[in-house]
């Protein structure tokens, strides 16, 4: 490594954990990287999933580029293209950095400068937009609930970023939430305000059952085109995994135009490109039909997203869960073909919060479970 005070260790995380990824590296500087280093950073992040590189807090927003586009050399439009349709529900979640258009800006609050951006207005994405049954205003201080796990994706055109990395500019501390599933049990976790939480979908792999590996490993699952704006009207489940089937979703023929060749379809088991093991991805709120091995498809989608559900709602159990406390200078890099995050927590008006993200669609879609790991 270009520097010998390098330490890398696994995440802090309670003593009843059954966390099994993420990987803290101190004493790696991202701007004097070499490619001995980056390599060294990509097997730890395909070997980890989650990656957290303390003290970047000076990184500038193009070495964040450089770095993200170094894991996909041919990747260079961000996730979700150029521009997002004002109809899409990720419209105000987003600000782009004038100089560095593949980086956006995220968080909570006003702020009066940064990075050549004036008086902005941040939004933290907050559920109380797309679940059902929100968390009352008169708890909103101190409850809160996962907004939506996700891939990072347009799941439309584009295909998934390979790596999206997040560096925390400005963090409010001091205040924790208490995040709570409201999904017909008591279940609920402890949080750092603003959180982000992720899972492994190698870890939800392994805990499918013969029959359900099987049905991953051969399946496909199909996404609506426009994804986000053909959920538009559709409501969450409290625990933030997957839509409440109402009919809700637009029609076709209320969508933008689209083109059939340009409709994903990506198989539920993706393979890590280092490691060969596999990992259940599907994206359950975008998802509308399955293509099975024998030609069926399934485009009930009531009962699409129950089967899902029943498959996915482990992986969310607390014990399962890195729900990363976020430090001033923290930048965390993930795997975004093998863990699911969320979005969680509310913030007050004076608790003022940014934070950069980098992704890029890539140039590959995501590897089947009969691919070869490629050459890199």
């Amino acid at each position: 490594m270009a520097t010998m005070t390098l330490s890398c260790k696994p995440v802090t995380k309670p003593d009843d954990s059954k966390v099994d990824f993420g990987a803290e590296l101190t004493g790696f500087d991202v701007e004097t990287m070499t490619d001995d280093d980056f390599d060294f950073l990509r097997r730890t992040l395909y070997e980890n999933q989650v990656v957290v590189v303390k003290n970047q807090g000076k990184l500038s927003p193009r070495a964040q580029y450089e770095l993200t586009r170094r894991f996909d050399p041919s990747a260079g439009v961000y996730s979700h293209g150029k521009s997002i349709d004002k109809r899409s529900v990720l419209h105000a979640d987003l600000t782009t950095i004038p100089h560095q258009p593949q980086v956006q800006v995220i968080g909570s609050g006003l702020v009066e400068e940064y990075e050549g951006l004036k008086n902005i207005r941040l939004r933290h994405p907050h559920h109380k937009t797309f679940h059902k049954n929100p968390i009352s205003p008169e708890e909103d201080h101190d409850f809160t609930h996962f907004y939506r796990w996700h891939i990072d994706s347009a799941m439309y055109n584009l295909d998934p970023p390979l790596v999206t990395t997040l560096l925390a500019v400005k963090v409010p501390k001091g205040r924790r939430q208490t995040c709570r599933y409201d999904d017909g049990t008591d279940t609920t976790l402890d949080v750092p305000l603003g959180t982000t939480a992720f899972f492994s979908g190698y870890r939800l792999y392994d805990m499918l059952s013969e029959e359900d590996k099987h049905f991953v490993r051969t399946s496909k699952a199909e996404y609506a085109p426009h994804p986000y704006i053909w959920m538009s009207k559709a409501k969450s489940r409290s625990n933030g995994l997957g839509i409440i089937s109402e009919g809700l979703e637009l029609a076709e023929d209320q969508l933008p135009p689209f083109e059939a060749s340009k409709i994903k379809v990506y198989p539920m088991a993706w393979k890590n490109p280092v490691t060969g093991k596999f990992a259940m991805m599907v994206y359950p709120t975008c998802v509308r039909k399955i293509h099975l091995e024998n030609g069926e498809v399934l485009d009930n989608l009531a009962e699409i997203r129950e089967r899902l559900y029943k498959m996915q709602r482990r992986a969310i159990d607390p014990c399962y869960l890195y729900a990363h406390d976020w430090e001033e200078g923290d930048l965390v890099l993930f795997n975004n073909h093998g863990v699911m995050h969320s979005i969680v927590g509310s913030f007050a008006e004076d608790e003022v919060r940014v934070f950069r993200q980098c992704n890029m669609a890539a140039s590959r879609p995501p590897l089947a479970p009969e691919d070869s790991v490629p050459d890199v």
